[in-house]
Formats: C-alpha cells, structure tokens, sequence
C-alpha cells in the first residue's frame, strides 16, 4: 500500500495545480500501477470523491480555455472533449460557460490572421472557410465573418 500512497499524493499534487479529467487520471494510474485496474479504479473514485478530479469542471475550464486563448470553435471543442471520455451533456453545459460575444471576436481575430498568410492567393476565401472549419467553427457563424473580412479589405485597398 506504500505505492498506492505514493502515487495518490503524486496525482493528488498534480490534480491541485491543475485541472484533470478522470480519463487522464486513470491513464496515469495505471501506467503508475503496471495495469492492475483495480487499483487505478480505486485510486480515481478516492480522487473523485475528495474533490480532486471533476469531469464537469474540467469541460468547463477546457472550453473555456481553447475557446479565448487557442480560438477553437465548438466542434473541435466537443471532439476533444468527447474523445477524453466526458459525456455529451457535460460537454454541452461547458459551451455554455463560453462568452459568445468574445469567442465571436476570437473567430474573427484567428480569421484575419490566417487572412494575412493568404495574400495574393486566388483560392482565399474556400482557404479561409476550411481553416475556420477546422478550428470547429460552424459554417453558418464563419461565412458571413469571412465574406465581411474579405469586403471590407477590398474597400480598404480601393
């Protein structure tokens, strides 16, 4: 049991500076335990039930997170949360913790970025749409952004 302890207070110090979600949690415990579940299983639902590991606060905190500071849309947000084990509704009710006026200025501060490497490009607006499509930004939120972006440079260069 002195390994269980270790690595509880190892996971337990990583869990306090941060946020984790149980699917990383587990994966760490059981690399620490060689595999052994049931022991991992333990070590989790102890993390779980002391505060240290919450599923929902992390979605939150990771939505939250990719949307202002990465500029990830909602698709790609809920892809990766998915994929981390969180469940649908959980992920849902992180989104709604996002400022949808600021993820919208996100969306068009990565747009115009991504609009100053394409200069000159005679494919640029299907560029600009599939590089917001792949941040997880909805067609019908980023065409109108991309056709405004691209008009509104074209009055400023006349």
């Amino acid at each position: 049991m002195e390994e269980y302890s270790k690595v509880l207070d190892r996971l337990q110090a990583r869990c306090s500076k941060r946020e984790c979600c149980s699917s990383d949690v587990l994966r760490k415990a059981l690399t620490a335990f060689e595999g052994d579940r049931v022991l991992a299983g333990k070590l989790l639902d102890s993390l779980v039930e002391e505060g240290y590991v919450d599923d929902r606060r992390y979605a939150s905190a990771f939505a939250r997170e990719k949307s202002r500071l990465s500029g990830w849309g909602p698709h790609k947000i809920t892809y990766t949360l998915v994929g981390k084990g969180i469940p649908r509704p959980v992920v849902l009710d992180a989104l709604g913790d996002i400022d949808q006026d600021e993820a919208d200025r996100r969306m068009r501060s990565v747009i115009q970025v991504k609009k100053g490497t394409l200069e000159g490009d005679p494919q640029i607006k299907l560029k600009l749409l599939k590089f917001a499509l792949t941040r997880g930004y909805e067609y019908d939120r980023v065409a109108p952004v991309v056709e405004d972006i691209l008009k509104n440079d074209d009055k400023i260069q006349e």
